[in-house]
């Protein structure tokens, strides 16, 4: 699955004392350099449905009506399960052929709840039967979606790489300071994939191997400097 291109690496703080009018290397021997990373994932929060229907008649009208009954019924019933109107688009096609007449709709509808778009096809299915045809979901994330992850990670690398650097300084009786550096190194985004195992015809996978299949992927490394303060102060061990 294509994702937005990453944005390129960048440092996300750099701190100096206030007094300093230029960077002031720190003495040797009191910073700790760490690097951490992360992984996380997010399943695709959007499904689109295609349903096709058409009709052919020797009287336009009768191809037309056909066709226009269903397409309400097909809108009702979205609505009815709280799918608003602008997630939902019609396109139609009115053709001649011999001396019949043919109507032929497509409807394609954007779901943000996975349980209304199962509610809804299948209730569509049992009332429309064959004379429509409803594809399979296509999942997929929002630009928002992709943005939230990217910053989650990011985050999340941060944090691990400060818990590190304070699992160091520990080590050595130490205590850890202000961050003086944190850049962001490498980040990775990477599609879902399905189990090798598992037919490779898109039409024979479950709902939940879709979702697998759709499901983003992304990684974040970054680099810190931190100040260390000092010797803990175990004085209350003492006491």
């Amino acid at each position: 699955m294509a994702l937005p291109s990453p944005p390129p690496a960048r440092v996300f703080a750099e701190l100096l004392p206030a007094s300093a009018p230029a960077p002031v290397p720190a003495p040797s021997g009191r910073e700790v350099h760490v690097s951490g990373s992360a992984e996380l994932s997010a399943g695709p929060d959007r499904a689109r449905v295609s349903l096709r229907l058409g009709s052919r008649k020797e009287a336009a009208g009768a191809a037309r009506s056909s066709v226009a009954r269903r397409l309400e019924y097909i809108a009702q019933s979205a609505r009815q399960r709280g799918v608003p109107e602008e997630n939902m688009t019609v396109t139609e096609d009115f053709s001649r052929a011999e001396n019949t007449y043919q109507m032929e709709a497509e409807v394609c509808i954007i779901f943000s709840d996975f349980g209304k778009m199962q509610n809804v096809c299948n209730l569509l299915i049992e009332k429309l039967g064959t004379s429509v045809t409803i594809s399979p979901p296509h999942f997929y994330h929002t630009p928002e979606a992709v943005d939230t992850l990217r910053r989650q990670v990011c985050v999340a690398a941060v944090g691990n790489t400060r818990r590190k650097a304070q699992e160091v300084c520990r080590l050595f009786g130490q205590s850890l300071g202000k961050p003086v550096l944190i850049k962001e190194e490498e980040t990775k985004e990477w599609g879902g994939h399905i189990d090798s195992h598992l037919s490779n015809s898109p039409d024979s996978l479950t709902l939940q191997e879709r979702i697998q299949n759709a499901t983003a992927y992304a990684s974040c490394r970054v680099f810190a400097v931190f100040e260390i303060k000092g010797k803990e102060n175990r004085r209350h061990k003492l006491l």
